[in-house]
Parts: structure tokens; sequence; C-alpha cells
């Protein structure tokens, strides 16, 4: 039962981060006339509100980790989103702790930059307090703990750290009897 719980949360995790990367996070990429307005519009309402300048002036570090969430994030997420909303899909195991590591590894620099950078008030203003910090750090935070928590899932779960392959209430048990 928590298991399946827990499959549906990295269900929705992975399902909804395919329209923000797509017609979010590309942002920062792409160039401005590729997105419609209300697209951008929508960005700019959100860096003003929650002053997140890394969104439109992103610099060099936080273009590259969207470059890889483009290239190598983006592709994972429908395959992810289709193994845990199946459920007990044991071949996600090894991607998804590939994932989960390469994600946590780069929000650790973008929420150190977002609590001790020294944001200049132009063009775009950052968070200046440590309300506005932390805000903006809860942000970020669940593309931290998610992951985090889906590699102790794939970890130390019984469900997916078995020698038997199963997805969707279907098992073939791969362990040789002697």
């Amino acid at each position: 039962m928590a298991i399946r719980v827990l499959e549906l949360i990295f269900f929705f995790y992975f399902a909804s981060h395919i329209p923000i990367t797509l017609f979010i996070d590309l942002q920062a990429l792409l160039p401005g006339y590729v997105f419609p307005q209300p697209l951008r519009d929508l960005l700019r309402w959100y860096a003003r509100e929650f002053k997140d300048p890394m969104v439109m002036d992103p610099p060099e570090w936080f273009k590259a980790f969207v470059c890889c969430e483009a290239l190598f994030q983006m592709p994972f997420f429908p395959i992810a989103a289709y193994a845990f909303l199946k459920g007990g899909c044991k071949w996600i195991r090894t991607p998804a702790i590939l994932y989960s590591a390469h994600v946590a590894t780069t929000l650790l620099p973008i929420l150190g930059h977002i609590l001790f950078y020294q944001f200049p008030v132009e063009p775009h203003p950052g968070p200046k307090t440590l309300q506005e910090r932390w805000l903006l750090v809860s942000i970020y935070a669940p593309y931290l703990l998610v992951p985090l928590l889906l590699l102790f899932t794939m970890l130390f779960s019984s469900t997916y750290n078995s020698a038997s392959t199963k997805c969707g209430g279907t098992s073939v048990n791969t362990k040789k009897k002697n």
C-alpha cells in the first residue's frame, strides 16, 4: 500500500514535469518567439512574484542544467510516468537511480545560489530577505526532495530491489536455481 502511494507521487511528479520543462524551463534556452505570449507572461509573473531572476536572466551554469534537463531528463519523464502509473516496474530502478542522483546533484548548487548569492537589484531583482530566499527555496525544494525519495525507494524498497522482474502484476523470476 505505501509503495503504491509513492509510485503515484512519482507518477504525478514525472507527468507534471513534462509541461513544466517544455513550456517554462526551456524558456531559459530557446528564443522568446518560440513560446506564445501567455507562457512568456507566466514566466515573467513567476520571476517577479517569487523573485527568481535565474529564469529571466539565467547564469551560464543554470543554462547548462536546463540543457541537461532538456536532453537527458525530458525523454525520461514519460517513461518514468508510465512505469510508476503502471506500478511495480522493476526495470525502472536503474534509470530512476541515475535520474535521481543527477537531479539531486544539480539542485544543491541551485539552492546554495538562492541562499547565499547577493542578487543584483536590476534588471531582475532576486530575493533579498531571508523570507524571500526561503520562499524561493520552497519552490525548488520538491525537485530535490522527490528525487531523493525516489532514490531511497529504488535502493531500499523490496518491491524494486529484488531478483525478479515485475511490472503491473506480472512476475518473471530471473534468478537461476541450482
